[in-house]
């Protein structure tokens, strides 16, 4: 992390006012930061076709943002609710891709790929000892499983022991076991989703709903909240 911030993030501003400048001249004063869910949430209301909206940003984590709820109108969004770092979907979702033998950031669509090859034969486990999710939506991940707040790896030797097996080795055979993981954490992120979502609905008067954030490119997700989370559009 200190490598990233010491050759790319610390000298950012400079870098564009750099670059703009190549264009003509540009006042510094200009450029402004947003946080990592605003702007999210801008990328998906401000292009669709809604003149007021629901909105739900699911990502693996912003500055400390994992979830963020809110709605827009017209030019304006407003974000009211949010989960923090380490609860968050998108690490449970990238931890499972790691131990399937997939890269972080990168083989999430992979696992998503894998799911229809499988039987979600580990749902229960998941959602009993990994997610602790409540009526409104909102969760926790039991940290007694996972190592990346302490540690380079995304999971650890408890992790392994609950699913009885270690990580797979990135490259070597795939079996019956990786597509029935593959396809309990599918499981598990939609009965998230959809609990948040149906939440959502149940204070909603706009019928409509704006997804962004990495978790919201699982299309398969997508579908099932269009079908059965109340928002119709």
């Amino acid at each position: 992390v200190m490598s990233s911030w010491l050759t790319v993030k610390l000298h950012q501003r400079q870098e564009l006012v750099a670059q703009l400048a190549r264009f003509g001249p540009f006042d510094p004063a200009r450029l402004e930061f947003t946080e990592h869910h605003l702007s999210h949430a801008a990328s998906a209301f401000f292009p669709s076709p809604f003149e007021e909206a629901a909105i739900l940003v699911v990502d693996g984590v912003g500055e400390f943002a994992t979830t963020t709820i809110g709605a827009g109108r017209g030019n304006q969004i407003v974000l009211n609710k949010q989960l923090n770092f380490p609860h968050s979907i998108g690490l449970l979702y990238a931890a499972i891709t790691a131990y399937l033998g997939f890269k972080v950031n990168s083989g999430e669509y992979k696992v998503m790929g894998l799911a229809p090859y499988g039987r979600p034969t580990q749902v229960e486990k998941i959602m009993d000892h990994l997610v602790h999710l409540k009526p409104d939506g909102s969760f926790r991940l039991d940290q007694r499983y996972f190592g990346y707040c302490t540690g380079a790896t995304m999971t650890n030797a408890r992790f392994d022991a609950l699913f009885g097996a270690p990580r797979r080795e990135p490259e070597s055979e795939l079996t019956q076991r990786h597509f029935d993981m593959a396809a309990s954490i599918q499981q598990a992120t939609e009965q998230i989703l959809l609990s948040i979502t149906r939440a959502m609905a149940r204070d909603d008067t706009t019928g409509n709903l704006c997804l962004a954030g990495g978790v919201a490119l699982n299309c398969v997700a997508n579908r099932k909240i269009l079908d059965s989370s109340g928002f119709k559009n």
